[in-house]
């Protein structure tokens, strides 16, 4: 068995949808459930056969613990949104009865704490706590003028008098501020571009119309667009309230140019730290032969 090759002899996995109102709609989710230690190439191998655009793997679950890996099609995150409100409502499932339910995932490099609340059989509404936002520079010169033009906007595409700017409340995202044609416009045509935005001190992008308070990103080759993004709702609803003078408690919309419109709350209490939420429908469950 090669080092990508992994152990499928009774894996268990549930398919969750997350951000939505209800099943079939938000941002999908494969949830692992090893019995055993998986390698990091299999974990990834699992995450490209299933296709959906993160897949969360859980062990070491106890009563409100666990430890987490998240990975793309591409790559393992320290830190994404949707497979953590989707990983405890799976397992708010998997404990039965009870209204609420607690988790706190072990990341590599920090822990998360999620709360669950059952509305209906098999559907949840879940929310994260990220913390404080974390806040980089503005971008300037040339290196903005290289991530506007990577993304085939042009200046009259751009809200007048915000800035691009770097924040992070657990992944680094630069927020680019745009009027509804552009947020239509918006697509990565470089093949460079983590490399662009690694010059302004992020590693993804999030294109925010503020007007509309609804964004888009993409893995950083452009070939997927991400249905909704919790790691970016956080940053995202920070700096609506710091630039645009948004309320405390907010709603962000993500997912319509994938065909997959879908809802993320975002709150921020008076100390600057950010919860993000939505509602979590866990939907299958399968098992690997």
């Amino acid at each position: 068995m090669s080092d990508s090759a992994a152990p499928l002899s009774g894996l268990n996995w549930l398919h969750a949808d997350v951000f939505c109102d209800a099943p079939l709609t938000g941002n999908g989710l494969c949830v692992f459930l090893p019995q055993q230690e998986l390698s990091a190439a299999a974990m990834l191998a699992l995450t490209q056969e299933m296709r959906q655009f993160e897949s969360i793997f859980l062990s070491e679950v106890a009563e409100g613990a666990a430890r987490a890996r998240i990975f793309t099609l591409e790559e393992e995150l320290d830190f994404a949104g949707h497979p953590l409100l989707g990983a405890a409502a799976v397992l708010h499932h998997a404990a039965g009865a009870g209204e609420r339910h607690h988790v706190t995932f072990r990341l590599t490099a920090r822990e998360v704490a999620v709360a669950t609340r059952r509305r209906a059989e098999r559907f949840f509404d879940a929310e994260m706590a990220q913390g404080p936002a974390v806040w980089g520079g503005e971008a300037e010169g040339a290196p903005r003028a290289a991530v506007i033009s990577a993304l085939g906007l042009q200046e009259g595409d751009l809200v007048p008098g915000l800035p691009l700017a770097a924040v992070s409340t657990g992944l680094d995202y630069l927020i680019v501020p745009v009027t509804s044609a552009g947020l239509a416009r918006a697509a990565i045509r470089v093949d460079d571009f983590e490399a662009r935005l690694a010059a302004l001190g992020a590693k993804f992008v999030y294109v925010l119309d503020p007007e509309a308070r609804e964004g888009r990103t993409w893995d950083n080759l452009g070939a997927v667009e991400d249905v909704a993004t919790g790691s970016a709702a956080g940053p995202a609803g920070a700096y609506l309230h710091r630039y645009c003078n948004a309320p405390a408690a907010m709603t962000l919309h993500q997912g319509r140019f994938a065909g997959r419109p879908s809802r993320l709350s975002v709150t921020l209490d008076k100390g600057g730290n950010v919860t993000v939420g939505g509602g979590v429908s866990v939907l299958a469950e399968g098992r690997f032969f």
